[in-house]
């Protein structure tokens, strides 16, 4: 790491009132130009350290910037990971508060509930698929509290990467019982289909994305545990939405998820 540690702490500090006053604050690497992706990583951590002793519960992880048309959308070429909260989940029908958020934008996931713990390092597709219990639909809601032009993947880990919400829907499915690389999904917003994708986008399998992050957790001394969910990462780019806005996806077979932001 390259910055102070009480410059670490006092960015996690900006971020956590970020995230109250819903005020996106400067980036970072404006401020921080040497910052590196281990310090974004402290940052993140001491953030959600701080969640924790607060009295909200980890459920899962995220996994972002793994398919080619989220790093096109964003101009960052490799993965990043964040946290999830259990009072950031809602289920497929839901009406989520609009104002809970600095801005929305949504994307189109798989979600992998594990039945196992996954560790690192060498962690494989074939292990991710033996521990996962089932794969369902799910929309990611993000949420940046930095501002967003210019961002690096310094500014995005940060920013527990630009993680908001979840909401969970569809049939959940046992990963042995469908071909995951085929699961696709139509993305619609007011009625009008706004994006479609493949799930082969997130580096030709879903399940590459989570067996990446349980690798990626060993370099940082923890791993996933039975019952976490992961969100394996976006095939399509991301929609912006509105105060008022519907949002539907199809995943055939799969089901459906539908919410309302209000």
């Amino acid at each position: 790491m390259t910055l102070p540690a009480e410059t670490i702490a006092a960015l996690a500090a900006e971020l956590a009132e970020a995230e109250r006053t819903r005020t996106p604050i400067r980036r970072i690497t404006a401020r921080h130009p040497e910052a590196t992706v281990d310090d974004a990583y402290a940052i993140q951590g001491i953030w959600r350290d701080g969640r924790v002793a607060a009295g909200r519960r980890l459920v899962g992880r995220k996994i972002g910037l793994t398919s080619r048309a989220m790093q096109e959308a964003t101009g960052i070429a490799e993965p990043d990971y964040g946290v999830m909260f259990d009072d950031t989940v809602w289920e497929s029908g839901a009406v989520i508060p609009y104002g809970a958020f600095s801005n929305v934008r949504i994307e189109v996931e798989l979600a992998f509930v594990l039945a196992e713990p996954l560790e690192g390092p060498h962690c494989t597709l074939f292990d991710v698929l033996r521990a996962t219990e089932y794969v369902t639909p799910a929309l990611e809601i993000l949420n940046s509290h930095i501002e967003l032009e210019g961002r690096t993947i310094v500014d995005t880990i940060s920013d527990n990467a630009a993680y908001g919400g979840l909401v969970l829907g569809g049939t959940p499915t046992r990963p042995h019982d469908v071909d995951l690389r085929w699961v696709s999904a139509l993305l619609h917003r007011n009625e009008s289909i706004e994006e479609t994708g493949v799930a082969a986008g997130v580096l030709g399998h879903p399940g590459h994305g989570v067996a990446w992050l349980a690798d990626k957790l060993h370099q940082h001394g923890a791993r996933l545990e039975a019952g976490e969910i992961v969100l394996a990462g976006s095939f399509t780019r991301p929609v912006w939405i509105e105060r008022g806005d519907t949002v539907h996806a199809d995943y055939g077979p799969l089901g459906t998820i539908s919410c309302r932001f209000v």
